[in-house]
């Protein structure tokens, strides 16, 4: 059966001062509809059903996922004592997962990533089901550039694509490059050969456990015996104990990036990585001045003189700026910021000036 894994964990810096350590951009409505973990979620269905959808979040989250997805059974819901990056992450659902369908074919995928259309995504799903059936089978989604994006990870295809039934276009992976300057990403689109990395895994729960097994020994040692506490029953000491001391390496690095048996499907939906204001601005329908506004609880934007601005507000109210450009207002009940549109990547330098000053009841 099919399996779906929402990682949801996250600092909340770089959508500050909406975003806080307890409510992090997948709880909110980022866009003015419904939470992006919400939506996530929803995106599944009917393909995966609820009782097989997982999420992996940290205890400062929970409630806040718990509140969001209130259906949610609290045996899929997985709860990381400390961060460790996503081998880790997905090293614990995929166990638990094991343990409840040995057979389990698993999506893993980030909540906080738009992705439209449904109708496509849910073709994707069906592919991605195909794909990662077979024995020993990683697979990723490729997205195909539409720009030399630097904030992104590139995955390079090999050969031909590979014919085996499955409805949407796959290929071996010739390897992974991290976030490259902007002269070698201009190269990888000119090349047409090149897919951003959009996160999005699927396989076997069996095929990565012995992957990590493989290429990962020691995050595989810890795993052990997190499962073997898990068929006991009661698991949460040991995940207490035992999390903190794994491997903090992303999956892309501790696995993929080595195997040998990585596939690439071409994703047929349209995929956004909303990372900053600056990117929400980008996403966001815009008016004849470049204007863009997120109002969920209602209100408005009152421009003279100003163009291309992002003005968001968690609450009804009215934003009004005069003479400036390229700038972002955001408005939440205990904080202002007001930034440089091209500075909107900085925001976190503001967070960890709170963080020195002690102010945590603004983190």
């Amino acid at each position: 059966m099919l399996h779906a894994v929402i990682m949801a964990g996250g600092s909340g810096t770089r959508f500050w001062p909406e975003s806080r350590a307890t409510r992090p951009k997948q709880l909110l409505p980022m866009t003015g509809g419904k939470a992006l973990l919400v939506e996530a979620a929803n995106r599944l269905k009917p393909k995966v059903p609820a009782n097989q959808i997982w999420v992996v979040t940290n205890a400062a989250q929970a409630d806040g996922v718990r509140d969001a997805l209130p259906r949610l059974n609290q045996e899929q819901l997985l709860i990381e004592p400390c961060a460790r990056n996503t081998a880790a992450c997905i090293g614990l659902a995929a166990t638990a997962i094991h343990l409840q369908d040995p057979q389990a074919v698993c999506i893993f995928l980030p909540a906080d990533h738009l992705i439209e259309t449904q109708e496509e995504f849910q073709t994707a799903l069906a592919a991605a089901e195909q794909a990662a059936s077979a024995p020993g089978a990683l697979v990723t989604f490729g997205i195909r550039p539409t720009h030399p994006a630097t904030g992104y990870g590139y995955i390079r295809r090999a050969g031909s694509a590979i014919a085996g039934g499955i409805d949407l276009p796959v290929w071996a992976v010739d390897s992974f490059t991290e976030k490259p300057d902007a002269e070698t990403a201009q190269r990888f689109v000119d090349e047409g050969i090149y897919f951003w990395n959009s996160g999005i895994f699927a396989w076997r729960a069996d095929t990565i456990l012995s992957a990590i097994a493989g290429l990962m020994p020691k995050l595989a040692a810890g795993l052990s015996q997190i499962r073997a506490a898990m068929v006991k029953g009661d698991s949460a000491a040991t995940v207490a104990e035992v999390y903190p001391q794994l491997e903090s390496i992303p999956i892309d690095v501790g696995v993929m990036e080595k195997s040998n048996e990585v596939l690439v499907i071409e994703a047929p939906f349209t995929w956004i990585d909303i990372g900053s204001w600056g990117a929400l601005y980008d996403y966001l329908e815009k008016d004849e001045n470049g204007n863009a506004v997120v109002f969920p609880a209602g209100g408005q934007l009152v421009c003279e003189d100003a163009a291309n601005i992002l003005a968001y507000s968690n609450d009804e109210q009215t934003i009004a700026v005069l003479g400036l450009d390229n700038v972002v207002v955001v408005r939440t009940k205990d904080a202002l910021l007001v930034a440089s549109r091209d500075r909107a990547e900085d925001v976190k330098l503001l967070v960890d000036r709170l963080r020195r000053d002690g102010r945590e009841d603004l983190l």
